[in-house]
């Protein structure tokens, strides 16, 4: 009986599942990284299309980029930055949106991040204590916003 792998048609498959197999772990390798606005962005329209509307409460806007430069302005040193792809510094400031709302007598504190939103809403006319409408997801009611892309819960 001759060895398998001596006659090159039977060597055929085998070189071709290799490839296969590098050009898999290379494309894996090379993917791009997950972006966390992106995923953000795709929480918010999932919840606002199947979320259930229940009325919450604003408890404050925290501008945490800012307010951290400034503590580090006090202190003298500097403010907040990131590195951009070009290799240019840039100021970094998130912006989160606190409220609170009731499913079944349980109560939710919680945050969003809308940052990139603010441009788009009137924030200005926001303030502590406002009454406003939270989505939230009915599987997990923890799951919530209060702001989306063209949907706001602020009256």
């Amino acid at each position: 009986m001759r060895n398998f792998l001596s006659d090159w048609h039977n060597l055929l498959p085998v070189a071709g599942l290799v490839v296969l197999a590098a050009a898999g772990i290379f494309f894996w390798l090379r993917r791009k990284p997950v972006d966390a606005s992106e995923i953000e962005r795709e929480r918010r329209a999932y919840l606002n299309r199947v979320g259930r509307i229940v009325e919450g409460q604003v408890l404050e806007i925290v501008d945490h980029g800012r307010a951290a430069a400034a503590a580090k302005a006090e202190a003298g040193t500097t403010g907040v930055f990131s590195r951009r792809n070009d290799g240019a510094s840039s100021h970094v400031s998130q912006k989160l949106l606190y409220y609170t709302y009731a499913i079944s007598g349980v109560t939710y504190e919680t945050a969003q991040d809308i940052t990139g939103l603010e441009e788009r809403l009137h924030l200005t006319r926001v303030n502590s204590g406002q009454i406003a409408s939270v989505k939230y997801d009915p599987s997990n009611p923890s799951n919530s916003i209060l702001l989306a892309d063209d949907w706001s819960g602020l009256h």
